[in-house]
């Protein structure tokens, strides 16, 4: 029983640290100023008209 509860605690402590890493660097790469650049050349694309050879 304990080593069940220790492998829990430990599955629990792993996925609140991928959570806390995750979010860290998902921000800093938004706040970058590549990730700017990338967010500012993304809204300037303009989607291609949809050419499909079955119509």
């Amino acid at each position: 029983m304990e080593l069940i509860m220790n492998l829990l605690m430990f599955a629990v402590s792993i996925f609140i640290l991928y959570v806390v890493i995750e979010t860290a660097v998902r921000q800093r790469i938004n706040t970058s100023v590549i990730g700017k650049y990338v967010k500012q050349e993304n809204a300037q694309v303009t989607k291609a008209p949809n050419k499909d050879l079955d119509d």
